[in-house]
Order: C-alpha cells, then structure tokens, then sequence
C-alpha cells in the first residue's frame, strides 16, 4: 500500500530535490538501448512520475520523442522550470492520461514503487506498443561502502527501520505475476560536498515527513559525523542503479 503522506511530501521541497537529487550515468541509458532493441532517439518516450524531470532530462538529450507524467503539482512546476521545452502532463501509473499503444518506451525512474503495482502494469502494458519496453530504475547508495553502512545504521536508529528502495527489484519481481523482468545492476558514484550530501537525504520523504525538530538533529549530527570521515567536505556518492526491464508481447 502506498503511503500517500511520503508520497506527496515532495511537492514542498521540490527546488531542493531537483538541486541536490543524482542524476543518472551514461551507462544505464546504454543499457536501457540495448534491451529494448533500438536507440533513444527517435523513440515515443514516457517518463512516468518524473518529478523534477532529473531522468526526464537525460532521455531528451539521448534524442528521446519524450513526454513526462507527473502527479504532484510542486514537481510538475519545477519539471517546466528544468525543462521548459518538454512537455509534462498530470497523472500517474495507476491510471496513465494516455493512448494504448502509443508508447515504444516507458520509463519509471524513481517512481514505481509509488505506484500499485496491479494496476500499474497492466497499465503500463497498454499505452505500449507491441514490443515495447518497460523499464524501472531505482539509484541505491551502495551499502556495501562502510561510511554508506554507518549513515543507514544512524537513519534507522533516529527515524526507526524503513526498506527505502533497498530490495525493491526483488519485491516488484514477487508482485509482477506473469510479467518477466530481467534485472541489471549499473554501478556508478559522485564527488559532491557534504552540503549537497546532506541536502541529498533531506529531500527523501522519510526526513520530510518527520518533524522540523527531528529532521534538524538527525542533520546537525550527521553533519558532524561526515566531517570527521571526510574533513575537507566532500566525499563520493558510491551508487548502483537497479534496473528492471520487461517487455509487452508482440501481436498483443
């Protein structure tokens, strides 16, 4: 079930998230090519809930015919802000604003897990094409780096356990019934400073739901534990992208 408060609270920080939020490598658009069996360019793009447009804009520049669908109103402003030329529509994966068969290309980047997945799929299956493609993407800070380790440990201790999009391929691949996914693991990092860091994890719904006070400790203290692995203020993001991919059947 999805929890509509974390889902909508960042539409009130959407500057924050379209300025500290990764974006994405060169590496996983590559990929993305070549399991759907043709290139970006040219293609029928959609970017489904596609907030401030940080996947959105990689598709563009690839030469993808794109079009955005975004539920929340602070995202979808921010997303013409970023991307004024792309068009972006209201809506969302349980119920896509769009013709069946009009897509060669659906991506969720970020987003599938906000959807509810017996509705989405069958959903996404009928705006594509036959023989296009589905393609879910999750960027996951790579627990197995020890300071990554230490700052979850520390996020689960103030705020209490939370699955993140930690394991989500596995529990998407549980829900997909008769849809066959292929998973793919793109690893890639960031050299940023503590203060985009920071501004990084505020931007998750876990820390903007919780209380200014709650959320300001968690932050002041966390600061000052970055600082002591990282004294001259930056460190490297260490990431691997999830990715999962099906495709709707041709002939159907």
């Amino acid at each position: 079930m999805t929890d509509t408060r974390r889902a909508h609270s960042f539409n009130a920080a959407a500057a924050q998230y379209a300025a500290s939020r990764p974006s994405y490598p060169p590496a996983l658009f590559d990929t993305v090519e070549e399991l759907s069996g043709r290139p970006l360019r040219g293609a029928a793009v959609v970017d489904v809930g596609a907030g401030t447009g940080i996947a959105s804009a990689r598709l563009h520049a690839r030469g993808a015919r794109l079009l955005a669908v975004e539920p929340g109103e602070g995202m979808a402003a921010e997303f013409r802000r970023q991307l004024p030329g792309v068009p972006v529509v209201r809506g969302d994966g349980n119920a896509l604003p769009l013709a069946s068969g009009s897509a060669d290309l659906l991506t969720f980047a970020q987003s599938w897990h906000w959807t509810d997945p017996a509705r989405a799929l069958p959903e996404a299956l009928r705006v594509l094409r036959p023989g296009g493609t589905l393609a879910l993407w999750w960027n996951v800070m790579d627990h197995r780096v020890d300071w990554v380790a230490a700052q979850g440990a520390r996020l689960a201790a103030h705020f209490g356990a939370h699955a993140g999009a930690h394991g989500t391929p596995d529990r998407v691949r549980a829900e997909a019934g008769a849809a066959e996914f292929t998973h793919h693991r793109v690893p890639w990092s960031r050299r940023i400073s503590i203060d985009t860091h920071l501004a990084h994890i505020g931007s998750h719904s876990l820390l903007l739901v919780a209380g200014e006070e709650s959320r300001a400790s968690f932050l002041t203290a966390e600061r000052a534990a970055l600082l002591r692995d990282f004294p001259d203020g930056t460190l490297d993001e260490p990431y691997v992208v999830d990715l999962l991919v099906t495709h709707r059947p041709r002939g159907n």
